[in-house]
């Protein structure tokens, strides 16, 4: 649920580096330089047997020592394998302070965003009995309007695949209090803006799956907590399982505690989610491995089926593809597939628990895992566990080795094609651009034709290196992990994917002139000479005031120059405030999430249009300096550095939205 956060959080250790540093050259290789590098040609490891006894002691040497690398306080793992439980454990602790076990069979977990494989389903179940169409305008289903984007309208498929255009939004999807969670009432006042055409490219919509699930609770006459309890939980046997907030007293009981660390200990509330189809429900492992069943078993779970086995064929076949040989969405699931494995899945967070469900199709398993902490940041949180787990799991029970490929003539020139800076297509276009700039991703080529992507990196936070397999078709050196570069019609490059991450996003090029590279570089300067100039305006009034030396210069040119100083402060005041916001975004997520940052941006905003008032003076007051002849040549250049300085951060203002007084996020 919280992905928006972590990029915030991202862009909070980026932002405050760059407004104090100048781009630098990309790290040299990571090994000695090669024309055409190879994966190593190694016989795979055979698999170890997938039994109750291996998995065991597979999951009780890995897990413990996962939680406390982490600082988790507890998590839980099952695994399902033709048609029954092949493992279920807890690990940690549900309540730290009682020191409560956790249980797969009665600990609730929140298991976010895998909330929306239900949405799913349920939207399914009604296309089933001919009440939606996948490929209908969404719009019929609704009691407001959806405006279209270039004449396109949005359908279900569409929000299956997480592909309507929708910008990103934050603002009120965990609400401070009960009073504020209500799915119709969010929906209505929190549209976001479109900024793709439907279908075209994919940007994770928390929003979208609001919608499916509102539809669903229209043209069932049910609410949908209701409906997904009477038409999913009930027939699967799914009696620890609610999508209610809070909780009821039955269920509440087992819900565990949240945390941030484990060291730390303290115990968060009971955290609420709107729109609720997108991630609000609790539930146990052995409730999740019901679900699972039925999914893995064409819809049926014992003597009972939510789906027809042509449906659910239809739910786990590829949807939207965001490059060649990628993994993207089919209807609601993830593709992960690796190992040489057809997977689907999907993960899930919230500010304090995070989950991810894997299904490998063809060997008829399933596999759930849910943490109760975010985790240390040192060790990468739950991120490390989540991934390095199932990985793990994968290598042991279903060792691969890709096939070796060479690497072509062209990759020298193709890595060069390539590099520069991108940012991510899940984004908030209306409010946060600022935010968003250092968040974007350096692309680098190497002298030896490979890459490095900056956000891509392993488990100890060293970057990977990729390399060149086909045109513009990359593979992870000494991985299978794959990353490819699309195209635009006139040959230039429109963004990368990779299946290293989900592929929730993809990775648009930034034009060279708002390129953190650039912005960067730049911001830092004008903002030193600002800085300089404000200093050199106060020590000279000091030095006056000491001496009682008036400032010789015209009135009109004194009155200049003190709107131009003033003008310099409030710039400075503004782009410091911006900080601020993503400095108390960072260490309270609740800023953004509850929507108090609200007032605050407001505030901003005027400082942002008075500052550009300021820059006018500024501006005039060079020019003003230039007539007189007694000015020295000296004066003239340090009010024309600070006029061109003030005039870039004047675009800096414009083009990244200081002034938009939109608080849409």
């Amino acid at each position: 649920m919280n992905r928006h956060v972590k990029h915030l959080l991202a862009l909070l250790a980026g932002f405050t580096a760059s407004v104090a540093m100048a781009q630098v050259s990309p790290p040299p290789p990571l090994g000695p330089e090669v024309h055409t590098p190879q994966l190593a040609s190694t016989t795979p490891a055979a698999p170890a047997a997938l039994t109750q006894q291996d998995v065991g002691a597979f999951f009780d040497g890995l897990v413990p020592f996962a939680l406390r690398r982490s600082d988790i306080a507890g998590g839980v793992i099952i695994v399902v394998k033709d048609g029954s439980v092949l493992f279920a454990k807890g690990y940690g602790y549900a309540d730290l302070a009682h020191r409560t076990p956790v249980l797969p069979e009665t600990t609730l977990f929140r298991p976010g965003s895998i909330s929306k494989l239900f949405t799913w389903t349920a939207v399914m179940q009604q296309v089933e009995q001919g009440k939606l169409q996948l490929d209908r305008d969404i719009n019929d289903y609704l009691d407001f309007k959806i405006p279209p984007y270039q004449g396109k309208p949005i359908t279900l498929r569409n929000l299956m695949t997480h592909t309507p255009g929708f910008e990103d939004s934050a603002k009120g999807l965990l609400p401070a209090s009960v009073d504020e969670v209500d799915l119709e009432r969010y929906l209505k006042t929190h549209l976001p803006a479109r900024i793709f055409p439907p279908g075209a490219l994919v940007a994770y919509s928390n929003y979208g799956c609001g919608l499916a699930g509102y539809i669903v609770q229209r043209v069932s006459g049910e609410r949908f907590e209701d409906y997904i309890a009477h038409h999913i939980f009930q027939p699967l046997d799914m009696t620890h399982s609610s999508f209610a907030q809070p909780l009821p007293p039955s269920l509440a009981s087992m819900m565990s505690k949240g945390y941030k660390t484990a060291s730390d200990g303290v115990p968060q509330p009971f955290e609420l989610v709107d729109p609720a189809p997108a991630g609000s429900m609790s539930t146990t492992a052995e409730d999740m491995a019901h679900f699972m069943l039925a999914h893995l078993q064409n819809g049926r779970y014992n003597d009972a089926r939510i789906l027809q086995p042509a449906t659910v064929a239809l739910m786990h076949s590829p949807q939207y593809a965001p490059a060649p040989g990628i993994s993207g969405f089919d209807l609601g699931f993830y593709q992960e597939d690796r190992n040489g494995l057809r997977i689907i899945g999907h993960g899930g967070d919230t500010v304090y628990f995070h989950s991810d469900l894997h299904l490998l199709l063809d060997k008829n398993i399933g596999v759930f895992m849910s943490f109760n902490s975010t985790g240390s940041p040192e060790a990468h949180g739950t991120l490390m566990v989540r991934s390095a787990i199932f990985a793990a799991f994968l290598d042991r029970y279903f060792p691969y080795q890709p096939a070796t490929q060479p690497t072509p003539s062209s990759a020298k020139d193709d890595a060069a094609k390539v590099a520069g800076w991108y940012q991510a297509s899940r984004r908030n276009e209306s409010a946060l651009r600022m935010l968003y700039l250092p968040g974007q991703v350096s692309v680098a080529a190497q002298s030896d034709g490979t890459l490095q992507v900056s956000m891509l990196t392993d488990y100890a936070g060293q970057p990977l290196r990729w390399r060149e397999t086909g045109p513009l078709q990359y593979r992870e050196v000494n991985g299978q992990d794959k990353l490819a570069f699309v195209t635009n019609p006139d040959g230039s490059i429109r963004y990368w994917a990779t299946d290293y991450i989900p592929g929730v996003e993809v990775f648009q090029r930034v034009p060279a002139y708002k390129s953190m590279g650039s912005v960067g570089v730049w911001l830092a300067i004008s903002v030193a000479i600002v800085v300089v100039t404000l200093g050199i305006w106060l020590v000279g009034w000091l030095m006056r005031r000491r001496y009682r030396a008036p400032l010789e210069l015209p009135s009109a040119v004194r009155r200049t120059r003190l709107l131009s100083r003033l003008g310099a402060l409030v710039l400075l005041i503004d782009l410091l405030g911006w900080l601020t916001l993503l400095i108390v975004a960072g260490i309270d997520e609740n800023v953004l999430l509850h929507g108090s940052a609200t007032p605050w941006m407001y505030l901003l905003y005027v400082m942002g249009a008075v500052a550009l008032l300021g820059i006018v003076a500024i501006v005039v007051h060079t020019w003003r300096t230039w007539r007189p002849a007694e000015r020295s040549r000296w004066v003239r250049l340090g009010e024309t550095l600070l006029a061109l300085s003030a005039l870039y951060l004047a675009w800096i203002i414009l083009a990244f939205g200081l002034v938009s007084f939109s608080v849409r996020y």
